[in-house]
């Protein structure tokens, strides 16, 4: 029963989080919404039945938190202070100017050639309006720090809260259910491959995404990069979906030291046990 609970609970907080971007902006049309709606009751639907399983299919790291919390909270801050920048253009109160105004001095720090948000607001073209490009400078700045800070949480918790072991025994398997240990080769080694490969690659995603943009201009024209639910989610998938992949290497790469100190550790215990024998 508790866990039904908690899984109902867990999927109710995504459906709040895909909503909330069409709650908070206006100008959602029937099609849009209709859209998000079906978003919605999958994502729903896949978290039910990933947190409501005995051993979960897709999602990794279910039984080791706050390793999903951390993600999903990271998502959840991007989507709804981008929802109050953009809700800031038309329907502006105190908690919206003030998000709106820590985004700029955010975005004004951080906008440093070829930076990642450098880039993004180079995605505008050159005849775009000072607003315009104020309001994608403010939104990309918030976003990106989001995901530095919630990368440097991740650290701190492992290193000083021993992530994934201070509350006792780690499944490798259960938590790691897209793995495949039978696929050959040394458990470790390719624990290791696959947490650099996760590591690079969430590092060089923010500055790859805007460059793939620039050159499918056709599809993200002027008018799409204006419309204010497109742009929250293409800046939110621009910062969580990199920060997941360096998440989830460091904590592949802890996998693979984990199960090389007990290899250690029980290569140590058997030879003094034979030690002993000897004796």
């Amino acid at each position: 029963m508790k866990r039904i609970f908690g899984a109902l609970l867990r999927a109710a907080v995504v459906v709040l989080m895909v909503a909330l971007p069409t709650l908070l902006l206006p100008q959602t049309s029937t099609e849009a919404a209709q859209v998000i709606a079906l978003v919605a009751i999958f994502a729903a639907a896949l978290t039910f039945t990933e947190y409501n399983a005995t051993y979960p299919g897709i999602i990794e790291f279910r039984d080791a938190p706050p390793f999903n919390r951390i993600r999903f909270l990271s998502m959840m801050v991007t989507v709804t202070l981008l929802s109050l920048i953009f809700r800031n253009l038309t329907d502006p109160t105190p908690l919206t100017q003030l998000v709106a105004i820590v985004g700029d001095v955010i975005g004004r720090v951080i906008d440093i050639p070829y930076s990642p948000v450098h880039l993004v607001v180079g995605l505008l073209p050159e005849d775009s309006s000072e607003g315009g490009r104020i309001l994608l400078r403010a939104a990309a700045g918030i976003a990106y720090l989001i995901s530095i800070v919630s990368l440097a949480l991740f650290l701190l918790i492992m290193r000083y809260l021993n992530w994934p072991i201070k509350n006792g025994s780690f499944n490798v398997w259960v938590n790691l259910p897209t793995f495949d240990p039978t696929a050959g080769g040394d458990v470790a080694d390719r624990l290791s491959r696959d947490a650099r490969f996760n590591v690079a690659l969430g590092f060089l995603l923010p500055f790859l995404i805007p460059i793939a943009m620039r050159l499918t201009v056709d599809v993200f024209d002027p008018v799409r990069m204006h419309n204010p639910q497109t742009l929250l989610w293409i800046l939110t998938a621009w910062t969580v979906l990199p920060t997941s992949l360096f998440m989830r290497g460091i904590a592949i790469g802890r996998i693979a030291q984990m199960i090389r100190e007990q290899r250690r550790n029980t290569r140590a215990m058997a030879e003094k046990d034979g030690t002993l024998l000897a004796v």
